[in-house]
């Protein structure tokens, strides 16, 4: 089963300043907390033996548009978190969370690497669940290195078309 921290009322600022800042924040927490395996550890419940394989900056697609955050591949799951904390109402109050989803290998049906037909440039993730739900991801840094990463994740688990 995936978990999805809130999926109503996400607001986003997806301007190209807004998304370099982002990066620099980012990059500068990273560092400061030890690593991206560090940060995965600290954001995500891990299983024991669980080792991050690799994490890719990204855009997760939401019905509010893109939300930047990063994409950690570990042994055990796929798991996003956006770089900042996004509102959403609740009741008539306005809250604040990080945006997380967390996807175990064996709740996956496909992963598939796809591009805009209009300009071949832009490319996509596409994550589909056992329960059909599917996740877009796009705007990678390293597209292939992500692919690759994926791919080898699921000759690992055996369960994924791409």
């Amino acid at each position: 089963m995936f978990f999805l921290s809130f999926l109503k009322s996400v607001k986003t600022n997806s301007s190209f300043t807004d998304a370099a800042m982002g990066r620099i924040a980012q990059g500068t927490k990273v560092l400061a907390e030890g690593g991206y395996e560090r940060v995965f550890r600290q954001t995500f419940e891990t299983v024991p033996k669980e080792q991050l394989l690799n994490s890719f900056a990204c855009y997760l697609s939401t019905s509010a548009g893109p939300v930047m955050g990063v994409l950690y591949v570990s042994t055990a799951k796929l798991a996003y978190c956006s770089d900042n904390p996004l509102s959403y109402k609740n009741g008539s109050q306005t809250e604040w969370n990080l945006y997380k989803v967390v996807i175990p290998f064996h709740q996956l049906r496909a992963i598939n690497p796809s591009s805009s037909k209009i300009n071949p440039a832009e490319k996509y993730i596409q994550v589909i669940c056992v329960d059909s739900h599917e996740f877009w991801f796009m705007g990678f840094l390293n597209y292939n290195g992500a692919i690759t990463c994926l791919q080898e994740a699921s000759q690992l688990h055996g369960t994924l078309s791409m």
